[in-house]
């Protein structure tokens, strides 16, 4: 039985409507995990340190897509529960090209300077070129990037989030095999990583775009829409703590990378980066569960049901307080399996990473 924004949510209920969601976002984290692992045991600790250290920057710029996404799927949502069809799939249009234009907009500016970005974070000469490779080619696919972080907060928002799932899994199989036959089969370093990345990325861009643009019957589809200002600001004021959230994961993890990079070289951006790696997919949970959630609670609130939503408040902190608590311990207990297997070659990186992620 589909479960709608307008019904009660037990926590069972509420489990069901966001699980989509959540694997969705741990799949999308899993993009660059994948790439430092093939990275990592193929092309080893300097192209690994590399690619961590533009990894920052490249998700930097590419969260534009999480604050239209998840600010215009609320707005959305509120005008869904408001009864206005047709207005909510004007704001959805409108969102879309925003999204497009920007991500075309931040591709050019990133790649024309690339080479001072990777400069100004102290990137050594022994590895300043694969940055760079790795830098440029991965931000040519940005507008695929922001377009699938905005496709995943708006499926929830059109009550299609088993769609967005299978979109994710399709899009993260796909960066799977390329990175295993650009790196380890066809040798294309890594540019073959960032090419596998952003060909994924395009899937789980794409397809969406596509179901959107041919599917009339769907809650939300495109149509002719006029340019809102007014609207869009709302969606980004609403969209704009989920996108400082990944805006400060980006210059934090740049400003380690800066003083590792001077302190420890190679190996303290690799240890750094390893670990990140895994913080990515235990974060992927409660972005998720903050996307999957929020067209539920911007439903609610317009209809006034103050009782659904202080329920959904409670259940929320305690699903949440719960899991923070597992992940930890589950950190703590597996944290050397986990890092033998991007570090598995090199027994010094292993234990500076294993006492950073304990720590």
């Amino acid at each position: 039985m589909p479960i709608r924004l307008s019904d009660h949510f037990s926590y069972r209920r509420l489990l069901r409507f966001v699980l989509a969601t959540i694997i969705m976002m741990i799949v999308a984290s899993v993009y660059s995990v994948v790439d430092g692992f093939f990275v990592s045991n193929v092309l080893w600790k300097n192209a690994f340190a590399a690619v961590n250290l533009m990894m920052p920057v490249v998700m930097a710029l590419g969260s534009f897509g999480f604050m239209i996404g998840t600010g215009g799927s609320t707005l959305i949502a509120k005008t869904l529960g408001e009864g206005d069809e047709r207005r909510a799939k004007d704001y959805f249009t409108m969102l879309i090209c925003v999204v497009v234009v920007a991500g075309i907009v931040l591709s050019t500016i990133g790649f024309i300077f690339m080479p001072q970005i990777a400069g100004s974070l102290g990137v050594s000469d022994a590895i300043i070129e694969d940055a760079i490779v790795y830098g440029r080619t991965f931000i040519l696919g940005n507008i695929f990037f922001m377009l699938q972080n905005s496709f995943q907060s708006f499926l929830v928002a059109a009550e299609k989030p088993q769609m967005g799932l299978v979109i994710s899994l399709m899009a993260g199989i796909t960066n799977i095999v390329l990175d295993f036959l650009l790196i380890s089969v066809w040798g294309l370093g890594v540019f073959g990583a960032a090419m596998a990345t952003i060909i994924g990325q395009a899937v789980g861009g794409h397809i969406p775009l596509m179901y959107f643009w041919g599917n009339r019957s769907s809650r939300l589809c495109f149509v002719k829409a006029r340019m809102d200002f007014s609207a869009l600001g709302k969606a980004c004021v609403n969209g704009s703590s989920e996108m400082l959230t990944n805006l400060s994961v980006s210059v934090v993890g740049m400003l380690y990378n800066i003083q590792l990079i001077r302190i420890a070289a190679e190996n303290g951006v690799s240890a750094y980066g390893v670990i990140m790696y895994v913080n990515f997919i235990f974060m992927g949970f409660f972005f998720g569960y903050a996307i999957g959630s929020a067209p539920v609670i911007g439903y609610h609130y317009v209809a006034k049901n103050m009782a659904e939503l202080k329920s959904l408040f409670i259940k929320s902190l305690v699903i949440t307080g719960a899991v923070s608590l597992i992940m930890t311990l589950l950190a703590e207990a597996f944290a050397l399996p986990l890092y033998k297997l991007f570090l598995g070659y090199d027994a010094k990186l292993l234990g500076i990473t294993v006492k950073g992620m304990c720590l």
